[in-house]
């Protein structure tokens, strides 16, 4: 008698899916779907992750097999500029076949717009985590409709969104209050005000990127620091030109869980926020401080003395 009939005349599919789940490795869950057709169906079925690259057609095929998927990677390469990538049409057979999608990355999908997005925040609304980072044509418009649609969202990333401005962080604030992790870098039309509306409503902020968004200044991130006192980790401020000791202080003194901090090309910061870091924040691991020109070398002594905890300065 065949050995495979006696195991599949015996194990019911829960059985097996209990088996599957004691499996450690993607390979010897890949091995499991090797077994047979029903194997393969069921662990189709149970599978969580997948990265691919696909048009509308093989979407479709993937969703009716992939019936529990959680997260899904469409990014291309940044390399590849020249390839069309993940279209408005394959977001929406996304929003229709995935409905229980929790975590969706498109970096460098460059030919996705607004009603791409649209789609997914009509569709969506178990999405906790959403990078769209170098998806160039994406505006405020479509972004919102995300954060109206999606009210769990924890995690946001627009590096490179360069028409992202503070109306999507009203947005953002009035609809997902539950974010902790923003990234903006280089989204240079984001300013103080729309920094401040954030944490009118988002106060459990745990990493905030503003790298490079020029248009940021003190009372931005001050509001930031006193807002998100407690859950603060990470804060990125390379470049941000405006700042000045006030914001950094305003971190050094309420920040006091803050692991990581850049600061970078901030060249109007002096020795007193600098000293006021090394001696409040007992958490800090990591503090880049290049090309903050004001800095003295006596300051860079004490720093080095005093700040025995921080891993990378």
């Amino acid at each position: 008698m065949n050995p495979e009939a006696i195991i599949n005349s015996q194990l019911r599919d829960d059985e097996l899916r209990a088996i599957l789940s004691k499996l450690e490795t993607d390979k010897d869950k890949e091995v499991f779907g090797l077994v047979c057709k029903r194997w393969l169906f069921l662990q189709s079925t149970e599978r969580k992750k997948l990265c691919a690259r696909a048009g509308p057609h093989m979407l479709r095929k993937m969703a009716a097999r992939f019936t529990r998927l959680k997260d899904l990677d469409l990014s291309q390469s940044a390399s590849r500029s020249f390839y069309p990538g993940v279209t408005d049409s394959d977001l929406t057979v996304i929003a229709a076949g995935f409905p229980d999608l929790c975590f969706l990355k498109l970096q460098n999908c460059k030919g996705i717009t607004d009603a791409g997005m649209t789609a997914i925040g009509s569709a969506l609304s178990s999405l906790q985590s959403l990078d769209v980072s170098y998806c160039r044509k994406l505006t405020d418009k479509g972004l919102s409709a995300v954060a109206e649609g999606c009210h769990g969202l924890k995690s946001l990333h627009l590096t490179g969104c360069r028409f992202v401005t503070d109306k999507l962080l009203e947005s953002l604030s009035e609809n997902c209050q539950n974010l902790q992790e923003l990234g903006l870098q280089g989204c240079t039309n984001i300013t103080d005000a729309g920094l401040i509306a954030l944490v009118n409503g988002c106060k459990h902020i745990k990493h905030l990127d503003v790298n490079k968004c020029t248009n940021v200044g003190d009372i931005g991130i001050s509001t930031i620091a006193e807002a998100c006192s407690t859950s603060l980790r990470t804060l990125k401020l390379l470049d941000c030109y405006k700042l000045g000791d006030k914001s950094i202080l305003a971190v050094a003194n309420v920040c006091k869980n803050l692991e990581t901090l850049v600061i970078g090309g901030c060249r109007d910061l002096s020795s007193e926020s600098i000293k006021s870091l090394a001696s409040s924040s007992h958490t800090l691991k990591i503090l880049r401080m290049d090309w903050c020109l004001n800095v003295s070398e006596p300051m860079l002594c004490f720093l080095y003395v005093i700040s025995a905890f921080i891993v990378h300065v």
